[in-house]
């Protein structure tokens, strides 16, 4: 499995593959990690060099899963070693549709992926929307697996400890008593909503809230600067703390403790932070993007069209201020949990198509 980058990085791409990898190892497959430069998708000179020396030692007809952050800016090398290698791409989601690239960027990267695409016998997806983007990619439907990611049993946010779902009644219309708590977690990237985020908690007529903001403030120096420029917005200062990247532990606490998860993503390949918080119990206020609106469904929080603010204020509005709505809201997520996809089943169904790629040269 060739992977760009520390494949110990938090982030949902990373957590997928290194849980693939483990899920493999455990039923019997024989898996070495390739680990290149970080510099992917925009490989340096001296990355594409090492990426391609990678590709010419591996054995003829060994399979050969290749992360969609390297494959898509090496379409050439790809291409060299197709025919002696049953290569399986894993896209997390497209390159093109990256939040903050130039439209040359985007473009580059779009003809640069759609090349790469067709040296691969078998194209794994995190999620059934990013199979339908790449028919786009010209990648045929008999070519795609959707294999979605795990989530790990977690107990049950403390939020149903404190206010069962039986109160949820008598709790119509009721505003809280005390802040609600907020949760976020993603890296600080365009792409993951902050900035519109923030400005919606600032525009909210309610002040019963915080919100604590777990994830990695060292991606993009662009994104987390303009971050702490709203937060000098003395309501937002007193209510909004970045907590950084954290460990699993200290974010299971923090995911312990909120009464709300929200994430104003503008694209997601899966959504697996969502994932986990309904996990928990906890209802959610996101974004219709990746597979978020199937999480959530209609009983577990608040799903809006990304990007736009309007709707993101309104539905913020709305369970801040009703406490029975967001019990009713939580009770749905409790139901949710139960039906989350688990890792065992991602690693076997990955190593199906392993298989199929290794056994009969097709997809």
């Amino acid at each position: 499995m060739i992977v760009p980058g520390d494949l110990e990085t938090r982030t949902g791409g990373y957590g997928y593959d290194r849980r693939v990898i483990g899920g493999l190892r455990a039923i019997g497959w024989n898996v070495r990690l390739v680990r290149l430069d970080d510099s992917f998708p925009f490989p340096t000179t001296a990355a594409r060099a090492e990426a391609a020396a990678a590709l010419a030692a591996i054995a003829d007809g060994e399979v050969t899963i290749i992360d969609g952050l390297a494959l898509g800016a090496l379409p050439d090398e790809a291409a060299w070693h197709a025919s002696r290698l049953p290569i399986v791409a894993l896209v997390h989601h497209p390159l093109a549709l990256e939040t903050g690239l130039t439209a040359a960027q985007a473009a580059t990267l779009e003809a640069s992926e759609r090349r790469a695409l067709t040296a691969a016998r078998h194209v794994v997806v995190t999620s059934r929307a990013t199979a339908r983007t790449l028919s786009r990619y010209d990648v045929e439907a008999g070519r795609i697996t959707a294999i979605e990611p795990g989530t790990d049993p977690a107990p049950l946010a403390r939020c149903h400890r404190e206010h069962p779902a039986a109160e949820a009644d008598h709790l119509e219309g009721a505003a809280s008593q005390h802040p609600v708590n907020l949760l976020c977690v993603a890296t600080l990237t365009p792409r993951k909503g902050y900035e519109v985020l923030l400005d919606a908690l600032a525009a909210v007529p309610f002040d019963n809230w915080t919100l604590r903001c777990a994830g990695g403030a060292d991606r993009d120096e662009a994104t987390t600067a303009r971050v702490r420029a709203r937060l000098a917005n003395l309501r937002l200062a007193k209510r909004v703390e970045l907590v950084g990247d954290l460990g699993s532990a200290a974010l299971g606490a923090e995911y312990d403790r909120a009464d709300l998860f929200v994430l104003a993503t503008l694209y997601e390949g899966f959504g697996m932070a969502v994932a986990e918080a309904l996990a928990r119990g906890l209802p959610v206020v996101s974004t219709a993007t990746g597979a978020i609106a199937d999480l959530v469904g209609v009983d577990a929080g608040l799903v809006v069209p990304p990007g736009d603010a309007a709707a993101l204020v309104e539905a913020l509005t709305r369970v801040l201020a009703d406490a029975g709505l967001r019990a009713r809201l939580a009770a749905g997520a409790r139901c949710v949990r139960d039906r989350l996809p688990t890792w065992d089943a991602a690693a076997a169904r990955m190593a199906e198509v392993l298989a199929r790629a290794r056994d009969t040269g097709h997809g």
